[in-house]
């Protein structure tokens, strides 16, 4: 769903951020080193093939190179069947201290690993579990190119927690990357209802929309809300001719990206000061920010104008008024307050200096 070339990974599968490596590559490593062990010891056997009688062999003569291959597999896997045996001191010692410890470290090796590879499988399925049990009111972002990844990074860095967080996406890169940002992450087709439903969409209380294509992101929009009709989804669209299309399909937000890229070129053409103040209302953690906050019980009855934070619009029944449109010339209970306020500041908290004051749908 991201920018990246597609990777044939399993549809719908929920990946929760863990080990480094899968059970698989460790097991694929450990079965390397056994074999390693079994070809060492058979070369150890067949140099000294001459200090072994075998009872279906005549006294004196050698051991063949499978002979050797024969006798190393028995002999690692059990105590051996007794047809062929060291019988020269220099045969007897190297089974004595090296054989006996390579069947004990090949024994080992390959119980050990059953044994992880199930207890791996086992929590990776209790881990899923939980996740799918607490994640309600969770943030679902369908797609990790660079547009997911810095909604991630504004919703982490405004104290959103990484664990109410949902990647989809079909690429193994942005799965490695989501992975490497503590993310968890589903892979598969975000058009396909199963996959959206591993995702827990029907209980997801916001979905962000930042896939290649316009189409697909109309598919997914017109997905999601069948799935989930009061979640707030907020779509990214290349082409301004497609944002009424994907309102239509659902969306009650849309990004014009290719837009809003050219209007900040076209601001900062005309003027470089104003380009810059544009990027940095843009760029977090850095100069100001634009947010959002609850209205403070001390300034209900008071004009937008008169409030400490610099106000730039008003939400008031669900609805966006600017600061100086008359139907908010006085602040109301309940209103929430759209602000340009300095990034070191928490957007969503009080401004400082208000002691804990009760916000405006508080009981005083």
């Amino acid at each position: 769903m991201s920018d990246r070339a597609p990777v044939d990974l399993s549809q719908g599968s929920l990946h929760v951020p863990a080990a480094e490596h899968s059970p698989w590559w460790k097991l694929g490593r450990r079965l390397l080193l056994a074999v390693a062990i079994l070809a060492f010891t058979v070369i150890l056997v067949y140099a000294d093939r001459y200090g072994y009688n075998d009872t279906s062999k005549e006294s004196g003569q050698p051991l063949t190179l499978l002979d050797a291959f024969y006798y190393t597999t028995i002999t690692l896997s059990t105590t051996g069947y007794g047809d062929i045996a060291p019988a020269s001191v220099s045969a007897r010692l190297v089974n004595a201290f090296l054989v006996t410890p390579l069947r004990i470290a090949f024994l080992v090796l390959l119980i050990g690993t059953t044994l992880e590879v199930l207890a791996t499988q086992g929590r990776e399925q209790i881990r899923a579990l939980r996740w799918r049990k607490n994640m309600i009111d969770h943030v679902v972002i369908i797609g990790y190119g660079v547009k997911g990844r810095a909604a991630v990074d504004t919703l982490r860095s405004n104290g959103f927690p990484s664990d109410k967080i949902l990647v989809v996406d079909h690429g193994g890169g942005a799965l490695s990357d989501a992975h490497n940002d503590g993310i968890a992450v589903v892979t598969g087709d975000a058009t396909r209802r199963d996959v959206l439903r591993r995702a827990g969409v029907e209980h997801a209380k916001q979905v962000i929309i930042t896939v290649a294509r316009d189409d697909t992101a109309v598919l997914t929009t017109l997905t999601i809300r069948q799935l989930n009709p009061t979640a707030h989804i907020i779509a990214a669209v290349r082409g301004a001719d497609n944002v009424p299309l994907v309102k239509q399909s659902g969306a009650d937000s849309v990004i014009t990206s290719s837009d809003a890229v050219g209007r900040l070129l076209g601001l900062s053409s005309l003027s470089p000061e104003l380009g810059s103040v544009m990027e940095d209302l843009l760029t977090h953690g850095q100069g100001l920010e634009v947010a959002e906050r609850e209205l403070l019980l001390n300034e209900v009855g008071k004009t937008p104008q008169t409030l400490p934070d610099q106000v730039i619009a008003v939400v008031r029944d669900d609805k966006v008024y600017r600061y100086f449109d008359p139907t908010v010339t006085l602040l109301s209970r309940g209103d929430r307050l759209i602000v340009v306020r300095p990034s070191k500041e928490v957007p969503w908290a009080p401004r400082p200096g208000t002691h804990g004051e009760l916000q405006s749908d508080e009981e005083a």
